[in-house]
Formats: C-alpha cells, sequence, structure tokens
C-alpha cells in the first residue's frame, strides 16, 4: 500500500515538515506494521496537513488535544497503533496540560512535535519555545521569555522514551521514529524543524545540532543532555520499560456478553 495521496502539498518550500513527512513514511515503510491498525492524529497548524498526505486512518482534532485523542483511542482499542503529530503551539501551549498527563499516565502511544519555536499558520506569533529575544508579530520588541524546554519537561513528567530529532536529517530522524513506534508506552519526539518564512533556523541548527552515540541509562544523565547550551543533542535521550496506562485501566469482562461486545469493539 502505497502512504502517498493525491493532496497536494501546501506547505513553503524549504519547510522543515517535509523532513518529518519523509521519515515518517520511510519508517512505516521499513516497520512493515499492519496500516489497518495504525491510527494518525494531528492537531491545529501547519503540521496538520499532514494527515492528509499520508493514505492511513486519521483524525483532525482541535487545538491542543492530540494527546487526549490518542488515550482515547487506545483505551477504545488498544490494539491499535496510535501516533499523533502536534505543532509546538499545539503541544507547548494550548495542550501542554494534556501532554504532561499523557506522558505521566504513560499511554501507549507516539507523539511526534514539530517543534518550529512559532505559530506558522497564524503568521509567526511566538510559541513556548521560542527564543528569548525572537522578533514576530506577537513580540515585535523581542521575546521576553526564555523558551520552554520541552525534553527536559517530559523526562520529569514520566515519559517512558524521550526523544529528540531534526528535520534536516531524515535518515536519523526515521531511526528514532521506528524506535518511538516500537516503544510500549509513551513515546515522544520533539523534532526540531525550521520554519523558513517566520523563523528560518537552518543555519543555526546546521552548526549545533550533533547525535548522541549512546542512550543515556539515567534520569540525571538524559537531563544534563536535554538542557546542553553549546549544542543540541539529537537522538534517543531515555527510554524505560514500565507498565502502560492501558494495562492499568483493563477491566476482565463480567460476563460472555460483555466479552463479545469488546471482541467487536476490536
Amino acid at each position: 500500500m502505497k502512504l502517498a495521496t493525491q493532496a497536494k502539498i501546501v506547505w513553503c518550500p524549504g519547510c522543515g515538515n517535509f523532513g518529518i513527512l519523509k521519515a515518517f513514511k520511510d519508517a512505516v515503510g521499513e516497520l512493515e506494521v499492519d496500516l489497518r491498525r495504525l491510527v494518525l492524529v494531528s492537531g491545529v497548524g501547519c503540521h496538520g496537513k499532514i494527515a492528509d498526505y499520508l493514505a492511513l486512518s486519521s483524525f483532525h482534532t482541535i487545538h491542543g488535544r492530540v494527546p487526549a485523542m490518542l488515550a482515547g483511542i487506545k483505551l477504545a482499542n488498544p490494539e491499535l497503533i496510535a501516533v499523533g503529530f502536534a505543532g509546538d503551539g499545539d503541544a507547548y501551549n494550548e495542550g501542554l496540560v494534556h501532554l504532561i498527563h499523557a506522558a505521566k499516565k504513560n499511554i501507549d502511544a507516539t507523539l511526534i512535535v514539530h517543534d518550529n519555536a512559532v505559530y506558522g499558520l497564524t503568521t509567526g506569533q511566538a510559541t513556548a519555545t521560542s527564543a528569548r529575544g525572537f522578533r514576530g508579530r506577537s513580540t515585535p520588541e523581542g521575546n521576553p521569555e526564555e523558551p520552554l524546554n520541552p525534553v527536559a519537561l517530559m523526562l520529569a513528567s514520566g515519559a517512558s522514551f524521550v526523544a529528540r530529532g531534526y528535520a534536516g536529517d531524515a535518515s536519523h530522524l526515521k531511526e528514532i521514529i521506528k524506535e518511538a513506534i516500537l516503544h510500549r508506552g509513551f513515546a515522544f519526539v520533539d523534532v526540531l524543524q525550521p520554519c523558513v518564512t517566520f523563523n528560518n533556523t537552518w543555519k543555526l541548527y546546521r552548526e549545533k545540532v550533533h547525535k548522541i552515540k549512546d542512550t543515556p541509562e539515567s534520569i540525571d544523565e538524559a537531563m544534563r543532555l536535554a538542557r546542553a547550551e553549546d549544542e543540541i543533542p539529537v537522538g534517543i535521550l531515555y527510554r524505560e520499560e514500565r507498565s502502560t496506562y492501558e494495562e492499568e485501566m483493563r477491566i476482565e469482562p463480567r460476563d460472555a456478553d460483555v466479552s463479545a461486545l469488546l471482541e467487536r469493539m476490536r
């Protein structure tokens, strides 16, 4: 089954979203997963169009609710492979509380955040990850805040798989996405994704991004990498195995009728 659709891709030429789309398509192709079990959720923002470009079952949800929708999908049918796509404004502003609780609960789903550190769809306002001093439509004199560190936040919130990728290296990002999908538990991937129109960070990332060789074995070591300032480490920063929210919530059917109903729902 081909993953491409007939929809015309409307992202700006040079947008980092292209790298994420390619990495995801290549990851799914190499994993050879049952595409009938794969369901996507996308949020509000430029990233949200990705569901239109993939011939897979999908939902397009309201701002900030991608993690909540993923949790609902997995509770309704734990056999599905749930993957969400969100933007930084989508996930780290409107949806921050949903994101934190998805990590804390360890829902068995993958969330890929297209982090371009700007509200690109609404023409350039600052988001939670915009750099201090960033000049945009909402901060014409420069952003007065320090940016949120989403990777450190997810480590502190209990995500069982935490990674950072870079849209400029689709091959490396593909490997991260493959590992995230295979992980049992909440897999979080923050992708550095330049917005050529409102926040062109290609030069910065080419200079500062570097791949980590080995996944840290402790939260403390992962946190040191997450907070590195001179360089931007990309790769899998942390992973652990523990029970998922769906496993903890599972209730044995009380009779044959309930059992049959659950089977029809799967």
